[in-house]
């Protein structure tokens, strides 16, 4: 039986809340907050049920946020419902933003109260399975060179790289910016047999292009202009190693010519030097462009193709892994928490809609800086949609629209129809309504009022669960 704890110094209404509770639950009871705190330390209950008035202050609610924040040093998953008196709601939003679960008025009506807890266990359940899942994969990713994904597409990805990894045959990788290529050139290397020679990387369209044939095979002192030395190229440093060659489709093609007869010689040719000096490496490219419209367009050599490309991985956009963008966007929120000494501890759920729904241009990297970005400037304990850099997307109407006189009734306008249209969409209920929309429950009430909407009116149903 789930243990739940109760920190009220109204001793009818814990007796009352035991007495109706405990068939469903271990109810455990504490009178302030010091022997809330030992009895939560002691029995590690999951959900609190914490009121905001506490000896010796009854009157004011500092011990109240004591609490919370004793209990969320404790234990940051626990759940913590607040009760509050009707005077005390900005006190109790205040609540939610450090980290409280949810917040009822006192006395709590025992109904509404049996959803919120039930609802607070369960999400406890899928974030502790979250977490195991995500501490598995994380395990796993030291594999796949770092690299995480659950889709079926990134599990054929890791298979290959154990395949091709400890021979010596050129790889050549696809995908859309952003999406990991190099990572998985690195995951080759790092588990091939020379992982203990150097990974060289170039981007070969981020070099101008005549600086690109001396940055590739080096120069021979007074070869040109400025060569007031011999300098050894990426190629050569790679020696024993390998060579990762990122946008190969850059590649100039004349460079094109010269790159296809090292890899048939084995051998190179510093600018401005005869002799030929042998290099061994292993060659994995990679590329975002088009190859096979650039080999039409005679943009890019076909023989030089399959000379690098005797293995071809292709690495699937993010907006095509399904669940992945969920189990990275949690894996780079508890890196950028540690990183950056945050307390930021989940998505709400308007913030996961938006992190699936989301195409995502930029792939992995982006959903990288936009996490990071977010726990840097985020203030509470849960990002929102807004703190990822997302916003809420209207639904298309045929409606004409009507100008308004202020910005204010626009304003209200959009909000009473997404109120009253997702009310709608979840049947009635208004505590699912309220998670959809990223608001507390309480918060949804307010907005019901404000734009004199009922559960009926709303959602045309009579159930507000």
């Amino acid at each position: 039986m789930e243990k739940l704890l109760i920190i009220d110094d109204n001793v009818d209404i814990r007796q009352q809340m035991k007495w109706g509770l405990g068939d469903e639950y271990s109810v455990l009871l504490a009178a302030d907050v010091d022997e809330g705190i030992s009895v939560f330390k002691k029995n590690q209950p999951r959900v609190v049920i914490l009121d905001l008035g506490l000896p010796p202050h009854e009157d004011t609610s500092v011990e109240g946020f004591r609490g919370l924040a004793a209990l969320l040093e404790i234990n940051p998953y626990v759940k913590v419902i607040m009760l509050t008196g009707n005077s005390e709601r900005e006190n109790a939003l205040r609540a939610t933003q450090m980290g409280a679960y949810d917040f009822l008025p006192k006395p709590p009506i025992l109904s509404e109260l049996r959803v919120i807890i039930t609802r607070a266990f369960h999400l406890t359940n899928l974030e502790e399975q979250n977490r195991s899942l995500q501490k598995a994969i994380e395990l796993k990713s030291g594999e796949s060179g770092g690299m995480i994904g659950q889709c079926p597409e990134m599990q054929a990805v890791f298979a290959t790289i154990k395949k091709v990894a400890p021979s010596n045959v050129s790889v050549f990788i696809t995908g859309e910016n952003g999406t990991g290529k190099e990572l998985v050139a690195q995951a080759i290397h790092q588990a091939s047999l020379r992982k203990k020679e150097p990974f060289i990387p170039i981007n070969c369209g981020a070099i101008p292009e005549n600086l690109l044939e001396s940055e590739l095979f080096g120069h021979e002192k007074g070869s040109f202009t400025g060569a007031h030395a011999t300098v050894q190229g990426k190629v050569q440093y790679a020696h024993k190693g390998t060579l990762f060659l990122d946008e190969i489709g850059e590649l100039p093609f004349n460079l094109q010519v010269k790159l296809l007869r090292f890899l048939q010689e084995g051998t190179i040719q510093r600018v401005g030097g005869r002799q030929d000096i042998p290099v061994d490496v292993r060659l994995v490219c990679a590329t975002n462009v088009d190859i096979g419209k650039a080999i039409t367009n005679a943009q890019f050599r076909e023989d030089l193709y399959y000379r690098i490309s005797v293995i071809t991985i292709h690495l699937p956009p993010l907006r095509e892994r399904g669940d992945d963008v969920l189990i990275l966007a949690n894996h780079y929120l508890r890196i950028f928490n540690e990183e950056h000494h945050k307390k930021v501890r989940r998505f709400s759920a308007a913030a996961v809609n938006f992190l699936k729904s989301y195409q995502w241009p930029g792939n992995v990297r982006e959903l990288r800086n936009r996490v990071q970005r977010a726990v840097i400037m985020s203030s509470g304990t849960a990002l929102e949609t807004a703190d990822l850099g997302g916003e809420v997307e209207l639904p298309e109407t045929t409606e004409t629209v009507q100008p308004f006189a202020t910005l204010r009734e626009a304003r209200d306008k959009v909000e009473r129809e997404m109120i009253a249209a997702e009310i709608d969409r979840q049947n009635g209920s208004i505590v699912k309504a309220a998670e959809a929309l990223g608001v507390s429950r309480p918060t949804l009430y307010d907005l019901m009022k404000k734009h004199n909407l009922t559960p009926l009116a709303a959602g045309d149903k009579a159930s507000e669960l």
